[in-house]
């Protein structure tokens, strides 16, 4: 709350000087009046996304309910403002200390937000974009079907059946044990060995599509499995890896932004040693930094 009022003790001292109503953003409209103080779509737009409650960008109705809670909020925040410039709370040195720490968080926040727009475009993201998918190693896919059941003696009978022309599905679903995939008839779908237990790994690799394989030992009792088709694991798009490479182009901006900075500046940390306690666990001087984007995965 101490936090909030700080902030708001800085937009109410900007309030007081504005002689004029001009929207802040293009399409801005006023929603809400204190004290013939205008509040704008965006004010309470950006204490959504400060809350977390919509992403940066994000639509937010004006006709929502959650837009409403926002803007009362939003009215709150102003009226103890208001209150707290009354009292004279902003001439306070702790008050002026903290406003002008809020001052320099939205600086810099405007400044980052500023670089990243900047260097995170379409152009930026397409590219590397393209550069992972070079990079990335696409895995053979298996499409198969099972049928899962309590003994080896019941896994060779079920696949004598199946050599005497009994319907795959049709077993599945009457003698499988596994209630997975049995009611859709032992469907597995498409799968990559390595993401399946140990013991299907070891039986399916290299076996060719129309094998059944089995009964092979697994942790649910023994499976037989039937090959259907095989083909390449398809990358992830573009749009499912967005999200993924805007993160990585961002934090790569704000670190070699700050790397500048510092280089530029003179900065000294007045704290005093630790002592050097035997034994202690050392904490590392600092993390490693990503050398490239994560490689995209397939779904």
């Amino acid at each position: 709350m101490i936090a909030v009022l700080s902030a708001c003790l800085a937009l109410a001292a900007c309030g007081r000087n504005a002689g004029t109503e001009k929207p802040p953003e293009p399409g801005d409209e006023v929603v809400a009046r204190v004290d013939s103080s205008p509040v704008w779509t965006s004010d309470v737009k950006r204490e959504a996304v400060a809350q977390g409650l919509i992403g940066e960008g994000d639509p937010l109705d004006p006709s929502s309910d959650l837009f409403r809670r926002v803007l009362d909020e939003v009215v709150d925040q102003k009226l103890l403002a208001a209150e707290a410039l009354k009292q004279k709370l902003d001439k306070h040195p702790a008050a002026q200390r903290r406003l002008a720490a809020a001052r320099e968080r939205i600086l810099g926040d405007m400044l980052v937000e500023g670089v990243v727009e900047k260097a995170v475009t379409d152009n930026a993201i397409r590219g590397l974009y393209q550069e992972q998918l070079k990079l990335s190693k696409r895995s053979e896919e298996i499409k198969a079907r099972q049928i899962l059941v309590p003994s080896q003696v019941d896994g060779e009978a079920v696949r004598k059946l199946l050599s005497a022309g009994a319907s795959f599905e049709a077993l599945a679903m009457e003698r499988s044990t596994d209630a997975a995939t049995r009611f859709n008839g032992g469907d597995l779908g498409y799968f990559t060995v390595d993401v399946m237990p140990e013991a299907y790994a070891a039986a399916l690799k290299d076996v060719a599509v129309g094998s059944i394989v089995g009964p092979f030992a697994t942790e649910g009792g023994f499976a037989i499995v039937k090959i259907e088709d095989k083909r390449t694991e398809e990358p992830i798009t573009i749009e499912a890896a967005r999200p993924q490479i805007v993160r990585f182009l961002t934090y790569d901006q704000v670190r070699d932004l700050l790397e500048k900075l510092r280089a530029k500046a003179k900065v000294e940390t007045l704290l005093p040693s630790q002592p050097d306690i035997p034994g202690a666990p050392r904490e590392p001087a600092s993390a490693a930094a990503p050398a490239s984007a994560p490689a995209p995965k397939a779904n």
